[in-house]
């Protein structure tokens, strides 16, 4: 894959974090259409523990990428002033906010009316989060990320992957839930990530710099392309394929899914890694 899986730990992140933010999106909203059904609240709360499993994955693997784990609070110390400090910040205000109501509404300690209020917060907090991650990487000398591109697939990963892991997570709550628009959304989120990579395809052509063209970085960047989409299309076909049957959805299945879809964004986002080059002395565009 070029040279953006050398950034592993960033990989991981990213994809993983935006996953969570837009399943803590999806499922808080089922969570919330439940308020008149106590068992299936509860239920739901339970399932969500699996959110803050998968978001403090994503932190290990960014503490990782630091070299020293000592290092971890150095990269709060601009907060304000540096975007990958307020990345983090951010990251672990929703990771603190969304995983401290888990526990309380776990352990039945939260009031309903404070709960929902601070389950909209942890909502949000989840796209402020995704919002900060896309400021990191809009570097005016890094002109192959200092472009739309970068954060129209940052929030397209979370529609890609966001509403599968939901869905996934209200089936093994047992609560009953219509999936097809959030389907249909995941379907145009895949539609709108091809017309991304074809922009960005075209353009890359005219980036350079004194000693470097931007296509020549990933000279795999077609084939790995195709794979990404490949694994996307089976993930959505896994949760779609059941709704046109109208048959129920399986467990087994979505989760087959939701491996497929976040394999198919973890090599999109290695690709966005590998896309790595600097002005140099010159840059055309």
């Amino acid at each position: 894959m070029g040279n953006g899986w050398h950034e592993w730990p960033l990989v991981l992140f990213t994809v993983l974090g935006q996953c969570v933010a837009g399943a803590t999106i999806i499922s808080g909203m089922g969570w919330l259409a439940a308020r008149h059904e106590a068992a299936d609240q509860r239920r739901i709360v339970l399932s969500m523990f699996f959110l803050w499993v998968i978001m403090g994955i994503a932190f290990f693997a960014s503490v990782l990428h630091l070299g020293s784990p000592l290092r971890a609070f150095n990269s709060l110390n601009r907060v304000g002033a540096s975007a990958l400090s307020n990345e983090i910040a951010s990251g672990s205000l929703f990771f603190a906010v969304g995983g401290f109501w888990w526990l309380l509404s776990a352990l039945g300690k939260m009031p309903q009316a404070l709960g929902r209020i601070w389950l909209i917060v942890s909502m949000l907090l989840g796209l402020v989060f995704v919002w900060a991650m896309t400021r990191v990487y809009q570097i005016d000398t890094v002109p192959t990320w200092y472009n739309g591109y970068t954060t129209a697939s940052f929030f397209l990963t979370v529609l890609l992957t966001g509403p599968l892991f939901a869905t996934l997570l209200l089936k093994l709550a047992k609560v009953p839930f219509n999936g097809k628009f959030f389907a249909a959304l995941s379907v145009l989120a895949l539609l709108a990530s091809l017309a991304v990579v074809v922009l960005q395809t075209s353009e890359l052509g005219f980036i350079h710099s004194s000693v470097q063209q931007a296509n020549a970085l990933l000279p795999d960047w077609g084939v790995w392309q195709v794979w990404r989409f490949v694994l996307l299309a089976a993930g959505l076909g896994c949760w779609i394929c059941p709704l046109l049957r109208r048959v129920p959805s399986t467990a087994l299945g979505l989760t087959v899914g939701l491996v497929l879809m976040i394999a198919g964004e973890l090599i999109g986002r290695g690709l966005f890694y590998g896309l790595h080059m600097t002005v140099g002395m010159a840059i055309a565009g």
